[in-house]
């Protein structure tokens, strides 16, 4: 068994960040890192601080490592690291010696021991941890810059460029003197960005803090036909909020691959509930969000026992499952009868295209008609109203913009109705405020899309999906709409088309004025808010 020694260098001194090593980060002193790092490996047989500092010393102890005090002959400026670990090591038997920095706190022990093994098993004299940071650089040269490379490339196309990073040196024993920690036989580790940080400025300990904050999170999300396509929605959109990249979880049950779109998010399908909770528990999250419209206790409690230090958000979920969770955010409903339930539209995400477009200046007289249904349409409202306005002449002076969603199912169809002059139909589009923006008035169901032609200031004719769309709250006719329930005729559909139609501009000015009341862009700031304070 190879005797390994780890010798963690932490002076009093730090002329950049005063009392640097002891400085709290995550509340934690910035050395006891290293130190829990060195206690924590399967290899390492010893741990030694060498220091000046009491304060140090003390932290040691109560860690349970050994401390040398450092002579003050090996604390300037101008003493190498070689003549401290030396120091050390001549007072021990070992293989090899570790030299592990206390100013690399994000250092991950499992990728130490793979560093000290690969040494051990290449027979090498030394192994310094790096960075692959390949770039195009610059040198000097006779008094001029040159390039420091053969050919522009991109990135991902340079060859490696390794950086020494502080995290650790692994030396044999017979290698270390007070001069050198090297030898011949000299080889690189090379270690996560993450993982390479290493403590010199104060923007570099805020940077720190932040990756201590991150949290390992979990989206569970399912859209289709019948649920609707605004769960997916509002998950992508909440997962660029994090600065983190979260896994999105889906059953392929419920949900089809493409429902997501174009996306670089990290999408994992699951079949069935068992499958989510074994992935759950092998990755130990700290954030589990459920978009899943309703949640059982049943399901609630089996999460719980996967994950049971993780924190719990349910989204617009309206079933017994919001008992057992921590945050529910409800933006279609104004009922918030639980503690951890917050309602209402103050707590909508908008997609952050809309962040940018200025409400519509109403027109003199409508022109532009917007029609869209979400991303499924199970009432085919959709079809309807292409019945209703390409059996009527009076209509053919208008042009209407249809806009249907992916998961709509008769897309193939639908799109012939291009073949109409006054009728544009469009599929799974990437620009809807550009295509809302250039609309007088628009015709919409009562969830995600409502909002967003809110946000611009369109007005808008609404009509609900399903019984549970009924619920919504914000879309109504006292907040601007004009909401005609579930299932109306046709009759009251084209009734209220063409009072929109007729309408005067003054009178649009009226509508647009009561939708734009409501802050609805600074929803998704309030809800990071909320699940960043749990």
């Amino acid at each position: 068994m190879e005797r390994v020694l780890a010798v963690i260098p932490a002076r009093a001194g730090s002329k950049g960040i005063p009392n640097k090593n002891i400085r709290l980060v995550n509340n934690k002193p910035l050395v006891y890192y290293s130190i829990k790092n060195a206690i924590e490996s399967e290899i390492i047989s010893e741990v030694v601080i060498s220091t000046d500092s009491p304060e140090i010393e003390i932290i040691a102890k109560q860690m349970g490592v050994k401390c040398k005090m450092r002579e003050k002959k090996l604390c300037g400026d101008d003493i190498t690291l070689d003549a401290v670990i030396y120091d050390v090591k001549k007072d021990f038997e070992c293989d090899y010696v570790v030299t592990l920095q206390p100013t690399s706190p994000t250092l991950k022990v499992e990728t130490l021991d793979k560093a000290i093994r690969f040494c051990m098993e290449q027979s090498l004299d030394s192994v310094i941890s790096v960075i692959n940071k390949p770039h195009l650089a610059w040198k000097e040269q006779g008094g001029k810059k040159i390039p420091d490379y053969e050919k522009r490339l991109n990135r991902q196309y340079l060859p490696p460029r390794y950086l020494e990073t502080g995290a650790f040196v692994i030396s044999r024993s017979e290698n270390v003197t007070e001069t050198d920690r090297l030898g011949k036989l000299i080889d690189v580790y090379e270690i996560s960005e993450e993982e390479a940080v290493d403590i010199d400025s104060f923007e570099d300990l805020e940077y720190v803090n932040n990756i201590f904050r991150q949290k390992n999170i979990a989206i569970y999300v399912n859209g289709n036909n019948k649920r609707g396509m605004g769960h997916i929605y509002r998950a992508l959109e909440l997962a660029d909020e994090f600065y983190t990249k979260p896994d999105i979880y889906y059953d392929i049950n419920q949900t089809e691959r493409k429902a997501f779109g174009e996306t670089t998010h990290n999408l994992i399908e699951v079949n069935g509930l068992d499958e989510l909770l074994l992935c759950l528990k092998r990755k130990k999250y700290d954030l589990l969000i459920n978009d899943i419209l309703t949640t059982t206790i049943d399901y609630m409690i089996a999460v719980r026992n996967c994950i049971p230090r993780a924190k719990i958000v349910n989204f617009e979920d309206d079933g017994e499952g919001v008992y057992k969770a921590d945050l529910v955010i409800n933006a279609l409903y104004y009922d918030s009868s639980l503690p951890q339930m917050k309602a209402g539209e103050r707590y909508y995400i908008a997609s952050k295209l809309f962040m940018f477009y200025h409400p519509i200046e109403i027109s003199e007289n409508v022109k532009r008609i917007f029609i869209g249904f979400g991303g499924a349409d199970p009432q085919n409202y959709t079809d309807r109203l292409l019945d209703i306005i390409t059996q009527d002449d009076k209509y053919k002076e208008f042009q209407f913009i249809i806009v249907l969603g992916r998961a709509k199912e008769n897309v193939v169809e639908l799109l012939k109705f291009n073949d109409f002059s006054n009728i544009e139909v469009l599929f799974d589009i990437k620009n809807m405020p550009e295509v809302m923006s250039s609309c007088d008035i628009g015709i919409t169901s009562r969830g995600r899309t409502g909002y967003e032609l809110a946000i611009l200031g369109v007005p808008t004719i609404a009509m609900a999906q399903n019984k549970r769309e009924e619920k919504h709250g914000f879309v109504n006719n006292e907040n601007g709409f004009t909401y005609l329930g579930l299932n109306p005729s046709d009759y009251v559909i084209k009734s209220a088309l063409d009072m929109y139609i007729g309408m005067s501009k003054e009178e649009r000015q009226q509508y647009q004025k009561r939708l734009l009341e409501h802050d609805l862009k600074n929803g998704r700031k309030r809800v990071k808010e909320l699940i960043d304070s749990l």
